[in-house]
């Protein structure tokens, strides 16, 4: 039985070809959903059938992660802010409904 901290090596299949990672055991699952993500993502963009060539369609499939994940990282911050400013005016509400307290 494999203990928290401890590494394995997962085997991940990516456009048909097998890579070996190591990982801590905990994140085993992760990673081969992660492995699954991106074949999936480099597969639609070999079918497009614009590009071509392994490091071309991981290039352009990174770029296209990267940008998924920068434009939901800008969403969760305007989320943040906005969750923010209505705790800001709720505080000011009950402050002037319930002064002294």
């Amino acid at each position: 039985m494999a203990e928290k901290g401890e590494n394995c090596t997962l085997t991940i299949q990516i456009l048909d070809k097998s890579f070996q990672v190591s990982c801590p055991v905990e994140e085993r699952a992760a990673l081969a959903e992660s492995a699954r993500y991106l074949d999936e993502k480099m597969r639609g963009i070999r079918s497009s059938g614009s590009i071509i060539g392994m490091e071309r369609i991981a290039v352009m499939a990174a770029l296209n992660i990267a940008h998924d994940y920068l434009r939901s990282e800008q969403q969760r911050l305007l989320l943040e802010q906005g969750r923010q400013h209505l705790h800001d005016k709720l505080d000011v509400a009950l402050t002037q409904l319930l002064p002294g307290e």
